[in-house]
C-alpha cells in the first residue's frame, strides 16, 4: 500500500512521479521507453529510480498501455482500458 510518511518528500513520491508521467502521456498520448525515463530524470531528482514502480502503478491502474514492438506506453485513458 503506498502511504505516506513524515520521512517522505512530496515530490520523491512513486505517486508524484505517476503524475508526473501521466501529463506527459496525456499530451504526446504515445511515447517510447527511452524519452520517457530521460523526461522524469529531468523533471525529478531521483525520478530514475521512481520511474519504474510509477510506470507499474499506471499500468495497474488501466491508464497506460505497453507496446513491445516499438517499446513504447500509450495512455488509453480511464474509460478506454475497461
Amino acid at each position: 500500500m503506498l502511504r505516506p510518511s513524515k520521512h517522505a518528500h512530496p515530490d520523491r513520491t512513486v505517486i508524484n512521479v505517476a503524475l508526473v508521467l501521466l501529463k506527459r502521456l496525456q499530451t504526446m498520448r504515445l511515447c517510447d521507453y527511452s524519452t520517457l525515463l530521460a523526461f522524469a530524470r529531468k523533471a525529478i531528482s531521483g525520478g530514475d529510480v521512481l520511474f519504474l514502480p510509477a510506470l507499474n502503478f499506471l499500468f495497474l491502474l488501466g491508464v497506460v498501455e505497453y507496446h513491445p514492438k516499438t517499446d513504447s506506453f500509450e495512455y488509453v485513458g480511464q474509460h478506454e482500458a475497461v
